[in-house]
């Protein structure tokens, strides 16, 4: 009985061994796939080989708050590119969004020199983001502006009278809550609104005639909501040039004294772990051949799991009215 004993003390420890250098193997695995598809992706080319370069960076879409954006700024602000072309084709996004975004092109400015070309769209939020380069190039035919900010909510009041439902509240004060969907709008919570949206507005306002350098005069004209085509805005200055991104780099080379013939190198903004499915997967699999399939499937579910954009608040985004 005593051998017997031994025999099984003995097969439990060498399974604590296998299952240890198990898990060191997969660990080893996992990080030199994770390093490879770093080397393999457009980010991590530019991070083995930005030294010497001009970082190509781009935001298109709708911009909300993104802290993940807001790091890779600062890592690009403090990496060893010698300037930054900023691509944007934009409608806008939330004002907390477009905020964050313009704070953190601000201090990458402060720390390397930044020119924006606007590809197709820079309108509300992306304008407000394109104003903190010191220079705008944009193609004739883009459309920037849209000075303006935007609050938005549905009202399905008569509605719920058409099919006989009524919604209940109890409020601490009468403006909680308010406005909502399923009451009409009140004169107090509709200014209300229009205090917060009219302060918004003015802080818009303020920052394009500090970062433009524009007279009241011509504040006013830009800042009415409409947009403007590349070849109207540079003369209304919310642009400084037309042109294409060479454009753009000229004026790094010759404004920021950037060295000519420079290579140029995409920089990926929102590098996601869980957007490489194929890590994921080879991962996953690495894990399922050293027999670890439970550890394996977890780290399926949990890097397939996906985020949803949350699009709260005011808007500063351009809309174009559905007649057009």
């Amino acid at each position: 009985m005593s051998l017997e004993s031994d025999v099984i003390v003995d097969r439990r420890r060498m399974r604590r061994k296998l299952t240890f250098w198990r898990v060191v193997a997969a660990v080893v695995a996992i990080a030199a796939i994770a390093v490879a598809s770093v080397r393999l992706s457009p980010r991590g080319r530019s991070l083995f080989t930005s030294s010497g370069a001009i970082a190509r960076i781009s935001i298109d879409g709708l911009i909300r708050v993104d802290q993940q954006r807001v790091e890779a700024l600062n890592r690009l602000a403090n990496s060893n590119v010698a300037g930054v072309v900023l691509h944007i084709d934009s409608p806008g996004g939330t004002t907390a969004g477009s905020e964050q975004l313009y704070d953190a092109l601000m201090r990458l400015k402060a720390r390397k020199p930044l020119v924006v070309m606007v590809d197709g769209l820079a309108a509300s939020g992306a304008y407000m983001a394109s104003i903190a380069a010191d220079h705008i190039v944009a193609q004739q035919s883009a459309l920037v502006g849209s000075i303006g900010v935007l609050f938005q909510y549905p009202n399905v009041t008569d509605l719920l009278k058409t099919i006989g439902v009524k919604v209940e509240a109890i409020k601490s004060t009468p403006l909680k809550a308010s406005p909502n969907f399923f009451e009409p709008t009140t004169p107090e919570a509709r200014a209300a609104v229009e205090s917060l949206v009219a302060d918004s507005y003015a802080w818009f306002r303020s920052l394009v005639q500090k970062r433009r350098g524009m007279d009241d005069a011509l504040l006013q004209k830009v800042s009415d909501g409409r947009v403007f085509t590349g070849r109207q805005a540079i003369s209304l200055k919310l642009i400084d040039e037309l042109g294409d991104e060479q454009t753009a780099i000229n004026w790094l080379v010759k404004a920021k004294h950037v060295k000519k013939g420079l290579p140029i190198r995409d920089y990926s903004l929102a590098p996601r772990f869980g957007d490489l499915s194929f890590l994921r997967v080879a991962a996953s699999s690495t894990l399922g051949a050293l027999g670890l399939s439970a550890i394996a499937k977890e780290f399926e579910q949990v890097g397939g799991a996906a985020s949803q954009a949350n699009m709260g608040g005011m808007m500063a985004l351009w809309e174009p009215s559905p007649g057009n």
